[in-house]
């Protein structure tokens, strides 16, 4: 028997019904700090900010922007580097007490052919791994089963960091 699974918000995602129109890591930081939660945003610092990412490589994906729009990472200030760079080791930290991981990818995609889906504002992805994490349904179903719902990732997240 076939199981089906159900990612009701990937068509939103395929559709572009979901796009940002604007910058969301400009927009989504400079409105107040209660709609944190549903803008996503775990964590404020004085340069950056943390935030789940909406549409995820895999659960506990989160993204480490700055304040600053620039979509050249050659072009932060050493301040906005050292902060962004705290907060990955503090995600790592707080992914691997809340998830358990038994890796990580960290990077950045600066542009759109190194595959930035935000060209225009360049940040951090953090991105926990387990072995087979990867498996057939990626390839063959071209769909990321995902175990958490991203309320329940932003709860377990928020106090850690």
């Amino acid at each position: 028997m076939v199981e089906r699974l159900w990612t009701p918000w990937r068509m939103a995602y395929i559709k572009g019904d979901e796009r940002h129109l604007s910058c969301i890591f400009c927009d989504f930081p400079s409105q107040e700090e209660a709609n944190d939660r549903g803008n996503l945003i775990v964590a404020r610092g004085k340069h950056s900010f943390v935030i789940l990412n909406k549409f995820p490589y895999n659960t506990g994906h989160v993204m480490v922007a700055p304040y600053r729009h620039t979509g050249e990472w050659e072009t932060l200030a050493a301040d906005e580097l050292a902060e962004i760079t705290r907060y990955s080791q503090r995600c790592i930290d707080a992914l691997k007490q809340t998830m358990g991981p038994q890796g990580f990818n960290v990077g950045v995609n600066q542009g759109i052919p190194a595959g930035a889906g935000i060209a225009d504002h360049v940040h951090l992805h953090v991105v926990p791994r387990w072995g087979g994490d990867t498996n057939f349904m990626t390839t063959v179903g071209d769909t990321k089963v995902l175990p958490e719902a991203l309320d329940t990732t932003y709860d377990r997240l928020r106090p850690l960091l």
